[in-house]
């Protein structure tokens, strides 16, 4: 222990400046173990990894709390380089067979295609840090689940105690509800290796909680949900911006739009509500947030988007995180658009819960967002997804509560959200770790 302070060692594949859903997990979590007391130190890869590959965003790295030393090693991630001048004859010649080749090479070392090779590097990288400076917890999130085996490798020579951290799931496909890996798998093997030796294992909803408690019965009580919540320095003010009465409304959408998200059947949807409702006659919407996984914005949802122009829909490209209050700020309602599937939450409603604001949910019923939002004075619920006509009903009735929601109503809906602040869900688990490596902080 350094001093009076624990040392956390807390190993993530997507840090800032990545821009990735996860990364905003990340930095809360290292900042406010830092913020209660302890020696912070980030494993992480290099800032190359992102700006070539997902996108960075420049301001994140801004937030990190001065007192964390983050510790960067190299990743690699040779099949999306697209550079053809670094391409070997064997791939290029054949640019299936490498990539299939390629995929089974990753998995050698560990189970998981793309990130396989990284678990020498970061695990050589996690026993430096401890030989520097003695580590007395590891918390590893995921996904990618190499991190893990980093944890487990401090655990197993060193005696280490770790938390596994998790976004979504490893063997668990949270859109489909269906199992990703046989009971005999490689995966499946080192899963039960894993929580069996982990001192917590956090879960971001109950839905997926409980599902790995039913997977590992004997290891239940170490299992805990650690709700994502929102960061209150990054959201726009909760203080009440009364109807709007006087102006078109703006609809709003920040975050990444992936290929699950129903973006087709919001658009048919937000077109059939414009031509039924006053309210919407001029209304706008605008969509904040990568189009895709990737820098470069997919061509098809471009396109979508384009299209409907003329109906008032925009698209406004990426925002960095410190910009994100004033995009907030032009909303009058927020649209949460995600993919369908029980275990789906999402980060993103937990920002959308602190501003007050109606929230229409453009996803199926059964995602688990629907757990949280349930209650909520101003949300709008889609009944059918798959059906703009609903989507349009729900368009309707929120663009009418923009315009006539009291002021007790919206008081109702920011005390609703605030008690989703990101520091009252991780605060507990934190002490908790606290009095198990014996530390006062």
């Amino acid at each position: 222990m350094t001093g009076s302070r624990p040392h956390l060692l807390y190993i993530v594949w997507g840090f800032p400046p990545c821009r990735s859903g996860g990364v905003y997990r990340a930095l809360a979590t290292a900042n406010r173990f830092a913020a209660l007391g302890w020696k912070v130190t980030v494993l992480t890869a290099e800032r190359e990894t992102f700006e070539r590959f997902t996108g960075a965003d420049p301001t994140l790295e801004e937030r990190v709390d001065p007192s964390i030393e983050v510790v960067r090693v190299p990743f690699e991630w040779p099949i999306l380089e697209a550079d053809l001048r670094n391409w070997s004859k064997t791939r290029a010649a054949n640019p299936k067979l490498w990539a299939k080749w390629r995929s089974k090479r990753d998995q050698i070392p560990f189970p998981e295609t793309g990130y396989g090779p990284w678990r020498s590097t970061i695990e050589k990288a996690a026993e430096q840090i401890h030989q520097a400076d003695k580590v007395d917890l590891t918390v590893a999130t995921a996904n990618p689940h190499v991190t893990f085996a980093a944890a487990y490798h401090l655990f197993k020579k060193f005696d280490v105690p770790y938390v596994m951290d998790y976004r979504d799931a490893w063997l668990l496909d949270v859109f489909s509800g269906d199992r990703l890996h046989e009971p005999n798998s490689r995966a499946a093997r080192w899963e039960r290796k894993l929580v069996s030796a982990a001192q917590e294992v956090w879960f971001v909803n109950d839905p997926i909680l409980d599902w790995h408690k039913e997977l590992y019965p004997e290891h239940a009580g170490k299992m805990h949900t650690v709700a994502n919540g929102f960061d209150p320095d990054l959201v726009p003010s909760t203080q009440d911006r009364g109807a709007v009465t006087d102006r078109p409304l703006v609809f709003g959408y920040v975050g990444t739009v992936s290929p699950k998200v129903p973006l087709a059947e919001f658009v048919k949807g937000w077109q059939l509500a414009k031509e039924r409702s006053e309210d919407l006659r001029d209304a706008k919407v605008k969509i904040h947030g990568y189009l895709g996984y990737y820098a470069q914005p997919r061509a098809d949802m471009l396109g979508l988007l384009t299209e409907a122009a003329g109906d008032g829909v925009s698209y406004e490209g990426p925002v960095g995180k410190a910009e994100i209050a004033k995009a907030y700020d032009e909303f009058d309602v927020q649209l949460l658009m995600l993919g369908k599937g029980r275990y789906v939450t999402s980060g993103k409603v937990f920002e959308y819960l602190a501003t007050g604001l109606p929230i229409v949910s453009v996803h199926d019923p059964m995602n688990a967002a629907s757990d949280v939002l349930r209650g909520h004075p101003l949300w709008f619920p889609v009944q059918d997804v798959e059906d703009p006509e609903t989507i349009a009903e729900a368009l309707v009735e929120a663009a009418r509560a923009a315009r006539t929601a009291d002021a007790g109503i919206r008081a109702k809906a920011r005390e609703f959200g605030a008690s989703y602040r990101r520091d009252l869900q991780l605060d507990p688990r934190i002490k908790a770790l606290g009095e198990r490596v014996g530390a006062v902080v």
